[in-house]
């Protein structure tokens, strides 16, 4: 690659689109996206050129957006039903001229997996340009990725891409999360470019390649050295005074972590829980059948009862089940506390206490006759 120095390269890009369209379809992808190609391109430096070669009577689905990117369509119509087209010729006739031509552009990106653009690959090399190929992995040729100095795939432009970005703070107005949000991808873009020394003059030109209407003024900063002097006090961005120069250094990015929601508590599986579990205690509710007799839903036996009493007490009496707020019994069936009075008609009472009552009523009757 040309050497590593503060100069952003030059870049013309040569789309061989059938060949694209063709790979992206065999990948599995939904459709080809040009803008993640030129997005990740912009962070190598500024594209000057961007042509695409193709029938575009069979891809007009393709024409808005590359219209929209500023792409120049070539028009090469097919020979015949089935045949090969010339747009791999015409591709090459035009790289070659633009090398001749065109002596400040440094770099060439030959966006196709053909083999047969190894010659033209090897012939730019002869004329001291840096080539990148760009294409779909299961649809290249080894030829075409061994011949370039440096190629990338596709999916590896939507991989990271799709990866979910660290947000910045959401306390900060929407335009400053706007603007260090692209500080940091421009910082991250040459940092993945391997430069040894980022400068600030380095960062606001990528900045400026990607967004070209960005202008420190328009977020609240005089100078392009106050956005990063706060950029650091936030904890976006690490920086240093170089001593010479007085100029900005970023180091790295700072440690300001994105706004992390609350982790949710795992949840519990699905199941029910009792009506009579006061304290939430999951237990699965279920019919459950006593010995004596059949208990319904939700009933329990008094304390000191086993389930046979129970279940005899309501085969044997009609009276309705005692509800779950009934006072404990003693062992010989008689509410515990109860006093020779009454009994209160909301209160529980069993076959033996009304038996006693009814006699208590015989007694009290034939002493009262004359």
């Amino acid at each position: 690659m040309a050497d590593s120095t503060q100069d952003e390269q030059r870049l013309a890009l040569f789309i061989d689109f059938e060949n694209i369209a063709i790979g992206v379809r065999d990948a599995h992808y939904r459709k080809f996206n040009v803008n993640l190609v030129l997005e990740r391109l912009l962070d190598k430096g500024k594209l000057l050129s961007k042509k695409a070669y193709a029938d575009w009577s069979r891809y007009s689905d393709y024409k808005r957006a590359f219209h929209e990117a500023a792409i120049e369509l070539i028009e090469v119509p097919q020979k015949s039903v089935g045949g090969k087209n010339s747009a791999d010729i015409r591709l090459v006739v035009d790289a070659m001229d633009m090398s001749f031509q065109k002596e400040h552009i440094d770099c060439f990106v030959v966006c196709s997996g053909d083999s047969d653009f190894s010659p033209l690959v090897s012939k730019l090399k002869e004329n001291n340009k840096y080539v990148i190929g760009l294409g779909v992995k299961n649809s290249t040729s080894d030829l075409l990725i061994e011949n370039c100095d440096e190629f990338i795939f596709y999916e590896d432009i939507v991989r990271v891409q799709e990866r979910p970005r660290p947000a910045i703070s959401r306390n900060l107005p929407v335009k400053l999360q706007d603007c260090f949000g692209l500080l940091s991808d421009s910082v991250l873009a040459l940092q993945r470019e391997n430069k040894e020394i980022l400068w600030g003059s380095m960062v606001k030109e990528t900045m400026k390649r990607k967004k070209p209407s960005f202008n420190e003024g328009y977020y609240g900063f005089r100078t392009f050295s106050h956005l990063l002097e706060d950029a650091q006090k936030r904890g976006i961005v690490k920086l240093r005074r170089d001593q010479r120069s007085g100029s900005y250094i970023i180091e790295d990015l700072g440690e300001a972590a994105p706004t992390e929601t609350g982790a949710s508590a795992p949840t519990a599986p699905a199941e029910a829980v009792s009506a009579n579990d006061s304290e939430g205690t999951k237990t699965p509710t279920r019919r459950r059948r006593s010995r004596g007799g059949r208990r319904t839903r939700g009933t329990a036996p008094a304390a000191g009862e086993t389930e046979a009493e129970a279940g005899a007490s309501r085969d044997d009496d009609a009276s309705p089940p005692p509800p779950r707020s009934e006072a404990p019994r003693t062992s010989e069936g008689s509410p515990a506390g109860a006093t020779a009075a009454a009994p209160d008609r909301g209160a529980s009472f069993s076959l033996f206490s009304w038996l006693r009552r009814d006699a208590e009523g015989d007694s009290a009757g034939e002493e009262k006759k004359p």
